[in-house]
């Protein structure tokens, strides 16, 4: 059975009960921006990433999701008919396909269950509100050094030299996350390298320092199921 932090049992039975698994490769498209918002989707296995398109048509990188994250759900209960953002597969595995108009209609007779859904759907809110608060108020650099906080609360291995990120990002992929130039994260990723704050091996981060990264960007300590990429 899946376990979503924050949902209780009965809700992720529901889930269960009128969803089907469906298999995803590596390269495809679960939804993308602007298409007709009719499904969400709980991942059973793989990675998914979910990013929107800016007007100056950079690629704006929201979320990173794994095992037992949820999307697509901000198309629940809403006025809206298409999806805000793209969900693109980066690693194959499996998910839950969920239809919103079944599962809109199961909420509906059950006012608890609904009520449980949409505070959960608030701290998505609350999740997505601080990555555009890290965007706007820490600058290009306050954006990476927040990405690699979340980072680590996601995918942090802690080894003898550090927390490892145990996922393989181009730096292309990390600017994605900032909203920034690869040049720029290069310039500084080269900067915390050369301060002895991470290191890089075979495209493999570890964070030597993340106190450094943290005080340098006044961090507030939120818990981690805000402080995330997912």
């Amino acid at each position: 059975m899946t376990t979503i932090t924050g949902l209780s049992t009965e809700l992720i039975e529901l889930f269960h009960s009128i969803g089907y698994t469906q298999k995803i490769e590596k390269g495809t498209f679960l939804f993308q921006e602007d298409a007709l918002a009719d499904e969400l989707f709980i991942i059973l296995s793989g990675t998914v990433q979910v990013s929107k398109i800016v007007p100056d048509g950079r690629e704006l990188t929201l979320r990173m999701c794994k095992q037992d994250d949820i999307i697509g759900e901000l198309s629940l209960f809403h006025a809206s008919q298409r999806y805000m953002v793209t969900g693109k597969v980066i690693t194959s595995g499996e998910v839950i396909v969920i239809s919103k108009q079944q599962l809109e209609s199961k909420l509906s007779t059950n006012h608890f269950l609904a009520l449980e859904f949409v505070k959960w759907m608030s701290l998505q809110q609350q999740k997505t509100q601080t990555k555009f608060r890290d965007l706007i108020l820490n600058g290009k650099k306050g954006a990476l050094y927040s990405t690699l906080i979340r980072l680590a609360n996601s995918f942090g291995v802690k080894t003898e030299d550090g927390i490892l990120l145990n996922i393989n990002l181009t730096n292309q992929e990390l600017a994605n996350f900032c909203g920034t130039s690869r040049e720029v994260v290069n310039r500084f990723l080269s900067e915390l390298r050369k301060l002895g704050i991470i290191s890089v091996n075979k495209g493999m981060i570890t964070i030597h320092n993340l106190h450094y990264i943290k005080q340098e960007i006044d961090c507030e300590n939120c818990p981690i199921e805000i402080c995330n990429m997912s």
